[in-house]
């Protein structure tokens, strides 16, 4: 059954808030660690409310890229990190 025009608008939005939450979190992971020498990407993957997977990746592309970093990360309902394991120390 095709969802309803506000159904798909509801359901953008609520995209929309995801990837802006992730970004957020993204951001603070760095800015705290510092941006490693070839940063490709920050991959923030969130498990369950309030607890993401982030892993700060470097390389040229996909194929070449590895994960300098992990961190299990809590955050607030407004996208601050409260807590992460382990913890995210200046390193560049």
């Amino acid at each position: 059954m095709p969802l309803e025009p506000q159904s798909k608008q509801h359901e953008a939005m609520e995209q929309h808030a995801r990837e802006a939450l992730n970004a957020l979190i993204g951001e603070q992971v760095i800015h705290t660690l510092g941006k490693p020498d070839g940063l490709y990407k920050v991959q923030v993957r969130q498990l369950w409310e309030g607890r993401y997977r982030v892993n700060v990746l470097i390389g040229e592309d996909t194929v070449s890229a590895k994960i300098a970093g992990s961190y299990f990360v809590e955050a607030d309902s407004g996208g601050k990190i409260v807590g992460s394991r382990p913890t995210i120390r200046k390193q560049y």
